[in-house]
């Protein structure tokens, strides 16, 4: 403020001071032209002509002329008395006439008569017209010179000088300027009031900070919002970018240059969600891209104004991934300790029975025991040689184990064929839970009992086809629409999850679609009134196709009624073939597996062996059953719809050709 203060003197200052040089040329033209016009009029005067004309020409005699008369006919000549006459009328300070020698013949001190003028008079006397600034014997004067001619003639016979003080032009110089300080004084008073209030309005906008503070503030927030880790994105109360910094464009996928209308950003439904309704210290998960991030939004207030929001972003796509594996891993270790508890209660039998003295009964007890494995115990009848990778079957053990604890079993299909190891198990694993934990928890929610889960495996030439289906009441029409955007759920709010429910569907979904693949909903199912199951598949480029519908009146142990997912991911899977020896074999493209055509021998292909692989006696005609050529008969078969009164299985495609040390 003080500088600002001292700028404003100094610009009045400057004003005034121009003003005041400005005031004195002027005033010195005004008085100059003044004592000419006198000047003129006194050359001008016939009677002043002639008198002049007359001491000039006496002047060329010897002896003769103004220098040689005594002063005092000079002070008593009717010239010198109209010269007085005219300064007194005119207010000069002098008025003088002299001849074409410059002798004055007219003065007001008597003493300066028949003296020569004590200034230049050549510019009058060759004709011409003088103005000019003299400092003489009377004082600092301002001086008009014009030629006297002789009558009737434009011979010049002498001069008329006038001069006036230069203390009368300082006078009303002084005066002008006092009449202008109270305006210098009123302008010095407005400029300092306008300071003032400048400063206070800059300090208001300012919060109180000086210059250099909002300098190294301005240095230090591009430092911050640059460096920080996180994605920062200010809208103005307008709801039009302000502040938008590298990590935010990075992780939306947006040129959010200031200025722009959050409208024409193009972030997902769930982050304007967000943006329209911000709220502290709320969280949410979204999806944008390939990438999961954390959201949260809030108002930013200042004595009760709204100036805008605040959104900012956070990258959880790395910690999602590693907490999917974390949860994997609490899922399995849940599993091991759960057989721990199952192998001792079998040491107890086997000591039982061995104390008893029952050898025959504990052989056969072992016997029993030494056909199934843990993949055996929590996935009952299936055949490990079908699914060669050992992260799957552990994932698959764990979850199975996982949905037992909650009163859901989890089968595998018998189309379940995958011969080749999982090259990117993050990827299978992320769309296989997601998918698994939805079915289990519409079975255990849904109103059919017993409450089951069928997942199905496939892998074809690179590609996984995962086909889950569960046995719950169905996706609600209402929410079938929308059933893959974030934020949309079917289950209710979880409080455990402080980033909302909504995220895993739409998260599965982009996984296979980064890898070329897609994950869709290829059966709603129903509720049980309804007559109809569900069915969910996600289907990604590299995963295996559903596997062929069952027909009507299939065994109570399948799984109906629910929805059925469909995931195809590609490149999943390993390109190399088994090795010779191990007794594995390639993935078949199911046209060549299901197109009856045999092995390439020209053999029937043999039967994928499980469950599914004999005629059940207890199940009706109807029943499905693997035939020679690998593909599944009965009503609806391979049509991957729910045929008859009975709702079928998972829609699958004929399995590929089994290696003959795989034949039961």
């Amino acid at each position: 403020m003080l500088l600002q203060c001292a700028v404003v003197t100094l610009v009045v200052s400057t004003a005034f001071g121009a003003f005041a040089y400005d005031s004195e040329q002027r005033l010195t033209r005004e008085y100059q032209q003044r004592a000419l016009a006198v000047a003129r009029t006194v050359a001008g005067e016939p009677a002043v002509r002639a008198d002049a004309d007359r001491w000039s020409a006496a002047a060329e005699r010897p002896g003769g002329g103004a220098a040689h008369v005594s002063r005092t006919v000079l002070a008593g000549s009717p010239l010198n008395a109209r010269a007085e006459e005219v300064r007194r009328a005119a207010g000069a300070l002098f008025v003088v006439v002299t001849d074409d020698r410059g002798t004055r013949l007219t003065h007001p001190d008597p003493a300066q008569l028949g003296r020569p003028v004590s200034t230049d008079p050549s510019v009058a006397l060759s004709g011409h017209e003088e103005l000019a600034r003299h400092h003489a014997h009377l004082g600092e004067e301002v001086v008009a010179k014009v030629p006297v001619r002789a009558p009737g003639s434009r011979e010049v016979v002498g001069e008329a000088n006038v001069g006036v003080s230069a203390a009368a032009v300082q006078a009303a110089q002084t005066r002008v300027l006092l009449s202008g300080v109270g305006w210098l004084v009123a302008a010095l008073l407005v400029g300092l009031a306008a300071s003032v209030l400048l400063a206070q309005r800059w300090k208001r906008l300012t919060l109180g900070l000086e210059p250099e503070e909002l300098a190294t503030l301005v240095q230090e927030h591009e430092a911050v919002l640059h460096g920080i880790g996180e994605g920062v994105l200010a809208l103005d109360a307008g709801d039009r970018v302000t502040v938008a910094n590298d990590e935010v464009r990075r992780l939306l996928g947006v040129d959010a240059a200031p200025g722009t209308p959050v409208a024409e950003l193009g972030l997902t439904p769930r982050v304007r969600a967000v943006l329209r309704r911000p709220a502290a210290g709320r969280a949410v998960m979204a999806v944008v891209r390939e990438r999961v991030l954390v959201v949260s939004a809030r108002t930013v207030r200042r004595e009760g104004r709204r100036l805008g929001t605040l959104l900012t972003v956070q990258d959880r796509t790395a910690v999602e991934s590693l907490t999917r594996q974390l949860d994997a891993v609490r899922t399995m270790s849940g599993a091991l300790r759960a057989q721990r508890h199952e192998f001792a209660n079998r040491l107890h039998v086997l000591f039982g029975l061995l104390r008893s003295g029952q050898p025959a009964e504990a052989t056969g007890y072992l016997e029993a025991l030494l056909g199934s494995g843990p993949l055996g115990e929590t996935l009952p009848d299936f055949d490990d040689k079908a699914l060669r990778d050992s992260s799957l079957r552990a994932f698959l053990s764990a979850k199975a184990a996982a949905a037992r604890e909650r009163e859901v079993t989890l089968v595998l299909g018998g189309g379940t064929w995958v011969r080749r190891t999982v090259t990117s198990p993050v990827d299978v694993t992320t769309v296989l839970g997601n998918l698994v934990d939805n079915a289990v928890d519409a079975a255990r929610s849904g109103r059919r009992v017993p409450r089951r889960v069928e997942v199905e495996l496939i892998g074809l030439e690179g590609e996984l086809l995962i086909t889950v289906a569960d046995s719950g009441d169905g996706v609600d029409p209402a929410r079938r629409a929308d059933l893959f955007d974030e934020g949309v759920s079917t289950k209710e709010p979880d409080s455990a999850a402080p980033t909302g429910r909504g995220i895993g569907l739409p998260l599965a979904r982009q996984v296979a679609r980064a890898r070329g693949g897609d994950l869709r909903l290829t059966d709603p199912g129903a509720p049980p009134q309804a007559g109809t199951g569900d069915a969910a598949t996600a289907d990604g480029p590299g995963t295996v196709g559903g596997a062929a519908g069952e027909a009507a009146g299939e065994p109570d142990d399948r799984v109906t009624g629910g929805a059925v997912f469909v995931a195809r991911l590609p490149g999943v899977l390993a390109d190399d073939e088994d090795a010779p020896g191990t007794g594995g074999g390639p993935d078949v493209s199911p046209s060549r597996a299901g197109s009856g055509s045999g092995t390439p021998d020209g053999t029937a292909p043999i039967p994928h062996p499980g469950p599914s692989t004999s005629t059940s006696t207890s199940t009706s005609t109807s029943t499905a059953t693997n035939t020679a050529t690998g593909t599944r008969s009965g009503t609806g078969a391979g049509t991957g719809t729910r045929a008859g009164a009975g709702a079928p299985r998972i829609p699958s495609p004929a399995r590929p050709d089994v290696p003959p040390e795989c034949a039961t």
